[in-house]
C-alpha cells in the first residue's frame, strides 16, 4: 500500500504542475450545469490524474468530479478511484492559491487510500490504511498526528470554508463553546487537523463524495475523525449518490 500511495502521490504531482501550468497565465472561466466554475485546469488536471490511474498495474474504475471516464460501480472487490482533480477551483480563480489536488481509493464504502496535494505551496497531505498518515514537503515525509481534544480553557482552533456561512452553522459554533475560526480553501482544512494545526472543521453545508474521500482517510489515519452529524463515519457505499450529508471532521 505504501508504494502505491507514492504512485498516487507522483500522479497528484504531474496533476498539479499542469494546473500551475493554467494558474500562470490568464484563462477562461466556464460555469457547469451545477452552477460552480470549472477552467481548462480542473480538465487539465483530470485528464493527467486518469492517465496515470489507468497506467498503473492494476486496473481499478475511476469516478471523476470532471467525468471524462465512464463509471459502471466498484469492481468485484468493491473499490474504485475517486477523484477531484481541482478542488477549490474559487480559490483558483479567485487566485488565493488553496486549491488541492484529491485522489482517494474507495473499498466497500470506505476509502482506504488518499492523496492531498497543495500545487503552490509544495505541500502533500497522504495516507493509506494501516500506513500511517503523513506530510510531504521540501523538508522530506514527516508522520503526522492530531491534537486531540484542546485542554479545558482552551480555545477550539475551527476551519471554516469562505464560502458556506449559514445560521446553522453559527448556532453549532455556539454550542461547541469558546473558539477561534480561521477561513481555509479546499481539503486543505482537513491536512490542517491532521497535522495538528487545528482541531474541527464542520461543515453545514453541501459536499461531494470527491470533496472528502481522500482527506477523510488522511484525518482518519492521523488518529481523527470525520463523521455525519449522528456519528458515522461518510460513507462511499454508493457512488450514485455524490452528496455528501452535513458532516463534522474532528481531531481527536
Amino acid at each position: 500500500m505504501d508504494h502505491l500511495l507514492a504512485q498516487v502521490l507522483d500522479i497528484a504531482r504531474e496533476a498539479g504542475e499542469a494546473i500551475l501550468r493554467i494558474y500562470a497565465q490568464d484563462f477562461e472561466v466556464d460555469i457547469k450545469a451545477d452552477n460552480s466554475p470549472v477552467t481548462a485546469a480542473d480538465n487539465a488536471a483530470n485528464q493527467v490524474i486518469l492517465d496515470g490511474l489507468k497506467a498503473l498495474p492494476e486496473s481499478i474504475p475511476i469516478l471523476s468530479e470532471e467525468g471524462g471516464e465512464s463509471f459502471a460501480g466498484s469492481d468485484s472487490q468493491g473499490r474504485y478511484w475517486l477523484v477531484d482533480p481541482l478542488d477549490g477551483t474559487k480559490e483558483f480563480v479567485k487566485r488565493n492559491d488553496e486549491f488541492t489536488v484529491n485522489i482517494a481509493l474507495i473499498e466497500n464504502g470506505k476509502p482506504i487510500l488518499g492523496v492531498v496535494l497543495a500545487p503552490v505551496f509544495n505541500v502533500a497531505y497522504i495516507a493509506a490504511k494501516g500506513v500511517g498518515a503523513f506530510r510531504v514537503d521540501e523538508s522530506g515525509r514527516q508522520v503526522i498526528h492530531v491534537a486531540g481534544k484542546p485542554d479545558k480553557g482552551s480555545h477550539w482552533r475551527v476551519m471554516r470554508s469562505r464560502y458556506h456561512a449559514n445560521p446553522h452553522l453559527e448556532r453549532w459554533l455556539k454550542q461547541l463553546g469558546p473558539h477561534e475560526t480561521r477561513l481555509v480553501g479546499s481539503s486543505l482544512k482537513f491536512g490542517l487537523i491532521a497535522e495538528g494545526s487545528a482541531d474541527v472543521y464542520p461543515r453545514l453545508g453541501p459536499t461531494s463524495l470527491w470533496d472528502t474521500a481522500a482527506a477523510q482517510v488522511v484525518v482518519e489515519q492521523a488518529g481523527g475523525r470525520v463523521v455525519t452529524m449522528v456519528g458515522t463515519p461518510l460513507s462511499y457505499a454508493n457512488p450514485n449518490e455524490t452528496l455528501n450529508p452535513e458532516f463534522v471532521a474532528w481531531g481527536h
